[in-house]
């Protein structure tokens, strides 16, 4: 089969960003000596969430609107399996995940043939039955959702009740899936990704399955959405209907748009900007929403690369700069 050559990113924009992750990391190992381990836990599991979502959307070119359904049913998954089955918590983690990802090779076979607008709009009204389905069934408790889940003990040894422990679990297991989707992005089927993402004609003219490869995409960031809502709900020891909401899936795409989409940091900050804005601002009560629309609108307009965008541009032009002296 034909390689198809793909334009490299700048070396300049990898560089720092692999130098940035590594000071996030190095933060994250002593990050519970200055901060409420549950805080960091929820950045966590919602950088590994648009991370997940930056996998469709910056790197298939697919805007989805339901994605919070792949992080509600491994949330769901997780709780019950976890209060019901004598089960581990890496168990049923994997079963949230196994959920998910059959969910989203599902949704994704339905909706897949269709791009843009009536692709956005499939996944949306999927994601409400998905909604609707929790809000009635017996188990899940509606409005109260599934209270006082169990963490257990992770390989039936470490006990997870203590909130530092929980935090580095989730870190662990956030690593994986994290490290994971950046080695999908630059495995040959991340390049034949983006070759499909940038020129579908051509792509296919060289005997790619399109669809396929979107749906391979699809079906994996379902799984690593399911992920990050698994470890949500081991964390917080709930599972409600706000993790299903369609307003979930409206805040990935804004962690993603505001950080960068398919660039390797740009999630991540993201998902930093938007949970610490939640957290400080949530005195204002549903004024939030407010001050979210008004930053989405402010980097649509100002950054319409996201924050790794604007940073990379105002590098190259101090290069330039620095060069010409």
């Amino acid at each position: 089969m034909t390689a198809i050559v793909l334009k490299q990113e700048p070396a300049t924009r990898l560089e720092w960003e692999k130098v940035a992750l590594f000071v996030l990391l190095g933060f994250a190992l002593v990050a519970p000596a200055f901060l409420y381990p549950l805080f960091l836990v929820r950045i966590l599991t919602f950088v590994l969430f648009a991370s997940a979502y930056n996998l469709i959307f910056g790197y298939a070119g697919l805007l989805g609107f339901g994605h919070a359904a792949f992080f509600g049913l491994a949330s769901y998954a997780v709780a019950q399996s976890t209060k019901t089955w004598p089960i581990t918590p890496e168990l049923a983690i994997i079963f949230g995940v196994s959920v998910s990802a059959i969910a989203g090779a599902v949704f994704g076979w339905l909706a897949i043939r269709r791009q843009g607008l009536y692709f956005a709009m499939i996944t949306l009204a999927l994601a409400q039955i998905v909604y609707f389905f929790f809000a009635q069934v017996d188990w899940a408790h509606g409005e109260d959702g599934i209270q006082s889940v169990p963490r257990g003990h992770f390989l039936g040894l470490i006990d997870l009740s203590s909130n530092t422990v929980m935090y580095y679990f989730v870190l662990g297991v956030f690593l994986v899936g994290f490290l994971f989707s950046l080695r999908v992005v630059a495995s040959p089927y991340g390049e034949a990704l983006k070759a499909v993402r940038d020129n579908e004609a051509r792509a296919i003219s060289l005997g790619y399955n399109a669809n396929r490869i979107r749906l391979i995409a699809f079906t994996i960031s379902a799984g690593l959405a399911g992920l990050a809502g698994g470890l949500n709900a081991l964390s917080f020891q709930l599972a409600s209907l706000s993790d299903v909401h369609y307003l979930l899936s409206a805040e990935v795409i804004l962690m993603v748009l505001i950080g960068g989409a398919a660039t390797t940091i740009g999630p991540v900050l993201g998902a930093i900007v938007v949970v610490v804005m939640q957290n400080y601002f949530a005195q204002f009560g549903a004024w939030v929403l407010v001050v979210q629309g008004a930053i989405f609108v402010a980097c649509v307009l100002g950054m319409r690369n996201g924050i790794v965008g604007t940073v990379d541009t105002i590098a190259k032009t101090w290069l330039k700069r620095a060069r010409k002296e």
